[in-house]
């Protein structure tokens, strides 16, 4: 009996609605998607999933940028009173907040992995009347927190994806691996997951985002533009001292962060590709007349290859290092985000192509893209997978957004995330094909 997907797609569509919207409204950013996770996992297992969560997904070692005990609490805390369930709650504690639902056809296939990222960004949400999330009654409740990237819509193109292939397993072949991944936002949580070995097993492997300046109605089945970056917190410590009586007795912490800075955005570009470095915070001082003996910087860097980038990273560390020789002051330096170069592989990319093409909704459906869209982490799970033989893609869903992303504005046509899940829906059920391609693999 053949699949009606378009017809099973139009019966899910409002539920992905709303548990988009039921995300939005309770916004977690990364390691703090307590309430989002346990959710997750709770509708995974009622679909008949298996699940993998908690420390099973995250390796302790390898997270990055992780708040405070202080500040995990007290959101676990929240999320316990917004609703979180109690079961899988327990086992996400200390923000391991990773997810893994997996089906198991028990017939020959590949391993599928699919990427969904769940977390929201540290921004305060609009309160206009134009803005349609504040209007209808969904915008986020938790203060500083809003999905202003659109990983509410990717989490519930996951959710809307697990059971859509739950009541057509029949259908399928080989086993899925739906990853649910925290801390993407600042590129802190994919190493993490790939380090505990959740892409050990995987033969393909499909990242996906919505919008970023994609039209609704279009999909891309291969973005390269997204750049190499690591994300640093630099502190220099030296020592106080009375800016009138005493000045050579302080060790400035202040003046060394601005030398710095300076030499910084003074480092050479690179011939091979386009690299970046921002200094986007700079802390110090607690009065006019002290010898500031603290200061502290938010720097990132970017390349577009992983060698250019590495290229800035080092000479920025050396920059730092000489400053705070220069100045008698201590560095102390912690990288707290990385991801890598994005290279999507032709053969999937063009498989995702022909598998979708014919799809009644999507208008446009394009190859390859090299635009640039920031970084992504998921590039490390591109690299694992591909490492082994295996083959990986970051494919693009258009939409029409009310604002740029990270904006306080941003809001998606939610039509969007029906087109996602039905040309994801449609490339699980050709993975047959696909597997006659790469039969290297298993």
């Amino acid at each position: 009996m053949k699949v009606n997907l378009p017809c099973l797609v139009d019966e899910i569509f409002s539920e992905m609605v709303e548990w988009s919207r039921d995300f939005h409204q309770h916004a977690e950013s990364g390691w703090l998607e307590f309430r989002t996770s346990s959710l997750v996992a709770e509708k995974l297992e009622a679909w008949g999933y298996e699940i993998k969560i908690g420390k099973d997904v995250i390796d302790s070692k390898a997270r990055m940028g992780v708040p405070s005990k202080e500040v995990l609490h007290q959101h676990e805390k929240r999320a316990r009173q917004q609703g979180a369930n109690e079961k899988w709650l327990e086992l996400v504690k200390g923000g391991h907040t990773g997810v893994v639902g997996i089906l198991d056809t028990k017939r020959p296939g590949p391993t599928i992995g699919l990427r969904f990222d769940m977390d929201a960004l540290d921004l305060e949400e609009s309160n206009d009347l134009d803005h349609l999330p504040f209007a209808l009654g969904f915008r986020s409740i938790n203060l500083g927190m809003m999905h202003a990237c659109g990983h509410d819509a990717h989490t519930s193109i996951g959710l809307g994806l697990a059971k859509l292939l739950s009541e057509m397993k029949e259908h399928l072949s080989g086993k899925l691996k739906l990853i649910f991944q925290p801390a993407e936002e600042g590129v802190r949580g994919a190493k993490s997951m790939v380090a505990a070995g959740v892409l050990d097993d995987v033969d393909v492997f499909i990242a996906t985002h919505i919008g970023t300046g994609v039209p609704l109605g279009e999909i891309v089945c291969g973005n390269n533009g997204y750049l190499s970056t690591t994300k640093i917190d630099v502190t220099f410590s030296g020592v106080a001292s009375h800016a009138g009586g005493k000045p050579e007795e302080g060790k400035n912490a202040l003046l060394a962060a601005a030398s710095a800075v300076l030499n910084l955005h003074g480092i050479s570009r690179h011939s091979a590709g386009n690299s970046r470095i921002n200094v986007g915070v700079l802390n110090a001082g607690t009065g006019r007349n002290i010898i500031p003996s603290s200061a502290k910087l938010k720097i990132e860097t970017r390349g577009d290859t992983s060698e250019v980038n590495e290229y800035i990273l080092t000479n920025a560390i050396n920059v730092l290092k000489g400053t705070a020789i220069a100045h008698q002051v201590e560095m102390d330096l912690d990288i707290v985000g990385e991801a890598k170069s994005c290279d999507c592989s032709d053969e999937l990319v063009e498989f995702i192509h022909d598998s979708i093409k014919d799809i009644q909704e999507i208008k446009r459906v394009q190859l390859l893209s090299n635009e640039s869209s920031g970084s992504e982490d998921a590039t490390y799970m591109m690299e694992k997978v591909k490492s082994r033989g295996g083959l990986a893609t970051y494919a693009v869903v258009g939409t029409t957004i009310a604002a740029g992303h990270h904006n306080e504005k941003f809001d998606i046509d939610e039509l969007g995330m029906k087109i996602g899940l039905q040309a994801l829906a449609q490339v699980v059920l050709d993975t047959k094909k696909l597997n006659l391609k790469t039969a290297q693999l298993k």
